[in-house]
């Protein structure tokens, strides 16, 4: 099967496709295009960006097809020997997961916008890219031999290799590379950008040869960074096997400051996925069923130990200090304690989910995060076997055994393994962090203060600096203009006064609330009249009322912080040390 991939016109964001498949049998032919991507568990409906499509025969006689689902056809194939499918894909969206064009690049995830035959998935296939002759291609597929020119060939052994193997082609790449344990690195640069690869390449090597002490041997022997870089804000990255996608903005601060430990925090995010999600992967997506929705309970293993571990390799290799670490660690904490939906959906149940809105907001307090409260459940689980393996075994040993006793045996596991492999190498039960915290809605503070004794630290508690948020229980965010209620503590003063996500604040004690440099003026005011009785004026609907509320100072929405104990001993600062590869 081939894939023949061009263009014309750039500007109209347009990718022409041409699907050829031989050796067709049957009189009718199903031609499916993926309805979601992995590494993003939500139907994505690439479908809608088809814009044409048409079936021919191997003489370019016009097929009859029909479609018969959002996202398949069915072609009518009676004494046809080779199947020839012509479409374009409307490319004008560009994230670490979409397929982008314009005249300075055509970058493609292919899992968007290749058909394929389900009955034939696991044939080899092609990749042909018609391009300018002076475009370079940052691709993790093996070189077809027959490049040159305009014309590049590329060959997947499958489609799950050729779906999981994204690429950027232009004139315009900046390239460096790097060998670690016997493994080539790539790093490409897409998009306005000064890379300092000096710096670059001493932390990347850093944090890969900490991330390969983990497992111990990597699925591939070439992996590619490829790094869209973008003019405005910007963070994403999605996980392949031999490569990820990371776009970040804006280009002016991409080696400096918070966008650097960025980069530096999603590309050890993603490169640790390659093990943990694209190759240790739960039952349920053993293979990929690119169709439909692929349920499971995981995604606090694929998503939340991975998000433990992308800062953690950092801290461990030194490349991060303890405060970023710490900070990137409160980061996590701050979205757990703000988020009300701890207590009615556990990470697993969120995990299901995610096919639902696991990537949306959603409503108000309903669910938890697999990113966060995976991160935390994964640390406390590390903690929780270091401490009763009295530090022989962590959760690095739960990863390396799910690696070669599934991964590389090509089994899927499932929760009751990866509980098992836990309480294998902690040599007690899980139960208690199973039950009660991963598969139940619930407040993590007891178990992750017991934690972060284990290593000398605690949790510390404080009021937030914006009066608003610690005496009326209100978070807020200016939208065209307004003081919109983006959250509401329960059973705090405003959520008793009847104040609800999506009011809008129109005054506070007759004085207007305008926007300012930093949104709006609604915490100024807040502060100006201090603890005295409160008349907001709220706009619910297109409908005002006046609300009088009585501010109740440093009772919400606390500030946390990870310290260290002033009285840790000398057992504590030992484990600190183990556990971080950093003195206490």
């Amino acid at each position: 099967m081939k894939y023949v991939i061009s263009y014309s016109s750039p500007h109209h964001h347009y990718v022409d496709i041409e699907f050829i498949a031989g050796n067709i049998s049957q009189d009718e032919t199903v031609v499916q295009l993926p309805a979601w991507r992995p590494g993003r568990y939500e139907l994505g409906n690439f479908a809608k960006n088809v814009q044409k499509w048409a079936a021919f025969d191997e003489k370019g006689n016009a097929l009859l097809f029909r479609k018969t689902a959002k996202d398949t056809w069915s072609v009518q194939t009676k004494g046809v020997s080779a199947l020839h499918i012509r479409y374009n894909y409307y490319a004008a969206e560009i994230n670490a997961g979409s397929t982008y064009l314009d005249s300075t690049q055509l970058y493609m995830n292919p899992v968007n916008c290749c058909v394929y035959l389900p009955e034939r998935i696991n044939e080899p296939s092609q990749l042909i890219l018609n391009l300018p002759d002076d475009y370079k291609v940052a691709c993790g597929l093996k070189v077809a031999s027959g490049n040159t020119g305009r014309m590049r060939i590329y060959e997947a052994s499958d489609f799950h290799e050729l779906a999981d193997s994204p690429f950027i082609a232009s004139n315009s790449l900046q390239h460096n590379q790097f060998v670690c344990c016997g493994i080539e690195f790539n790093l490409w640069f897409q998009g306005e950008c000064k890379p300092d690869w000096a710096k670059l390449l001493n932390d990347f090597i850093r944090f890969i040869n900490e991330q390969l002490l983990v497992v111990k041997q990597f699925p591939d022997k070439v992996y590619h960074f490829l790094f869209q870089i973008l003019p405005y804000k910007m963070y994403h990255g999605v996980e392949h096997t031999n490569s990820t996608v990371i776009a970040l903005g804006p280009g002016y601060n991409l080696m400096k400051g918070k966008l650097y430990e960025d980069l530096l925090g999603v590309s050890s995010h993603e490169l640790f996925h390659a093990w943990n999600i694209k190759t240790i992967r739960p039952a349920e997506m053993m293979p990929y069923d690119y169709t439909r929705e692929n349920y499971s309970r995981l995604g606090y293993v694929c998503e939340g130990v991975t998000t433990y571990y992308g800062d953690y390799i950092l801290f461990r290799s030194q490349v991060f200090n303890e405060q970023q670490y710490f900070a990137t660690l409160e980061e996590r904490l701050q979205k757990h304690f703000d988020n009300f939906g701890r207590f009615n959906l556990s990470v697993a149940d969120s995990s299901f989910d995610t096919w639902l809105d696991g990537y949306a907001p959603g409503i108000p307090n309903r669910k938890t995060s697999i990113y966060d409260e995976g991160n935390l459940l994964a640390f406390a689980t590390d903690i929780f076997i270091r401490k009763h393996s009295q530090n022989e075994y962590s959760l690095d040993d739960v990863m390396n055994y799910l690696y070669t006793e599934f991964a590389l045996k090509g089994k899927g596991y499932s929760d009751a393994d990866y509980k098992g492999v836990v309480e294998h190498f902690a040599n007690t039960s899980f139960d208690a962090i199973f039950n009660n915290y991963i598969n139940k809605a619930a407040d993590y503070t007891s178990l992750l203060q017991e934690a972060l004794m284990f290593i000398g630290c605690e949790l510390s508690f404080s009021p937030p600096s914006k009066f608003h948020e610690h005496a009326i229980g209100i978070k807020v965010v200016e939208v065209n203009g307004v003081c919109k209620i983006a959250a509401v503590y329960p059973e705090s003063v405003a959520d008793k006064a009847g104040l609800s996500v999506h009011d809008d604040i129109l005054s506070i004690n007759a004085m207007q609330v305008k926007p300012d440099a930093t949104g709006t003026n609604f915490n100024e005011w807040c502060a100006y009249f201090g603890n005295t009785p409160l008349v907001l004026t709220v706009a619910t609907m297109g409908k005002t009322r006046q609300v009088e509320i009585k501010p109740f100072p440093h009772a919400y929405y606390k500030v946390v912080q990870v310290k260290k104990q002033n009285t840790a001993t000398e057992e504590q600062r030992v484990n600190f040390k183990k556990w971080s590869n950093n003195n206490f």
